[in-house]
């Protein structure tokens, strides 16, 4: 029995649906990525899994029960808004979340002191939130959604506010909870980030699902259409090969893009009769390319 499920959940607003059967499982152990552009549907379906609303149909099922006041035991929450007070201390509000999550003050603050040293912010116990760059506030409000340990998180934009060194930082600790075998839904306007982290995805378009698995079997049912070539020598006549749309030179490699899969041996041939080739690859498409695609390219991420 998986620890999240949800299973065909509706919900409306007036005239307007906003999540139309939505169908999903999350493993144990797994981070599963939800996508949708503005208004697909993303927010709402997060705060269904929350029980902060209920679904007009379908079930959501936690560890295979209903709603309960367990949920506030058993679920994390890192909404994409700010949620912390900006003029009172950090350790204030992070205590006081956990002892509303069941945990005695005593454990909490020695969580509390082990996270801020883990995230190297230990001076910001006693600070004020405004007080606090974007960045290590991102860090705070982290710390209030997992602090209790969780057994399912949900973390919506988890990385926003972050620079590089820090981004790193969070993306190894999602992953350490993974290992541990929490349960976490995942959203992100960044791409990159969910095909690093998520094997399982869904795809969100106007309330609708229009993608939804394995995110390799996703990459593997679509078209690969960009061709990466380096030669010794420069290598001509590319473009006039048929099925060849467009070939842009950069200073490492060639990126030829092809409207078809033998445009690429061709594109092959064509090199290696006029240069060595020290690289050849045939990519598979993106998930940014594949998001694209599916939606048709209206908008990004919530």
């Amino acid at each position: 029995m998986n620890p999240l499920k949800v299973e065909r959940v509706t919900k409306h607003y007036g005239d307007k649906t906003a999540v139309n059967g939505i169908d999903f499982e999350v493993k144990q152990g797994e981070i599963f990525g939800l996508l949708g552009a503005n208004g697909a549907g993303k927010t709402t379906t997060m705060r269904m899994v929350l029980g902060l609303i209920y679904p007009d149909q379908g079930s959501i099922y936690w560890k295979g029960n209903g709603y309960s006041a367990e949920l506030r035991r058993l679920m994390g929450y890192l909404p994409e808004e700010r949620g912390l007070y900006p003029k009172v201390k950090v350790s204030e509000q992070v205590l006081y979340l956990a002892e509303l999550r069941g945990m005695k003050r005593s454990q909490a603050e020695k969580g509390l002191r082990r996270w801020l040293e883990r995230f190297e912010v230990p001076e910001h116990y006693n600070k004020k939130v405004e007080e606090l760059s974007k960045g290590n506030q991102q860090k705070i409000q982290f710390i209030a959604a997992v602090i209790h340990d969780p057994e399912i998180l949900i973390l919506d934009e988890a990385f926003s506010g972050l620079d590089p060194v820090n981004v790193e930082m969070l993306k190894s600790t999602v992953t350490e909870l993974r290992r541990e075998g929490k349960t976490i839904l995942f959203s992100s306007h960044r791409m990159d980030h969910v095909e690093e982290l998520c094997e399982n995805i869904c795809i969100l378009h106007k309330s609708d699902t229009v993608l939804k698995g394995n995110l390799k079997a996703i990459k593997r049912a679509f078209p690969r259409e960009r061709v990466l070539l380096d030669t010794e020598l420069e290598v001509h006549g590319l473009e006039r090969i048929p099925g060849v749309l467009s070939v842009k030179k950069g200073e490492a490699w060639t990126e030829i893009r092809i409207d078809k899969p033998e445009a690429a041996q061709e594109v092959l041939r064509a090199a290696s009769s006029q240069s060595e080739v020290y690289r050849f690859q045939i990519m598979e498409p993106t998930l940014n390319e594949i998001f694209i695609k599916t939606v048709g390219g209206q908008g990004r991420n919530e």
